[in-house]
């Protein structure tokens, strides 16, 4: 883990908000880690095409989450993937 976060910046999710309106974070190599603590039944966008919703939280906070929303490949790859997988 040490060789995988060299050079880069932890950002924990409790914090993206406030970091995005106070850096400039396209300049900066930086990660953050979640956990998937809800997951809505897929559903289907106007075209057709089906997608996932994750809630995500680094579990300090548990008032500041963030959505992600999976389409396409990623979507079929990842689905599955159980509540409360990091």
């Amino acid at each position: 883990m040490e060789r995988k976060m060299a050079n880069r910046k932890l950002i924990r999710l409790s914090q993206l908000k406030n970091k995005l309106a106070t850096e400039n974070l396209e300049e900066i190599d930086w990660v953050t880690f979640g956990v998937i603590v809800k997951k809505v039944t897929p559903q289907s966008a106007n075209n057709g095409r089906t997608f996932s919703i994750w809630r995500l939280n680094d579990l300090r906070d548990l008032n500041e989450c963030v959505s992600l929303f999976l389409f396409g490949e990623v979507h079929k790859e990842h689905w599955k993937t159980d509540q409360g997988t990091v």
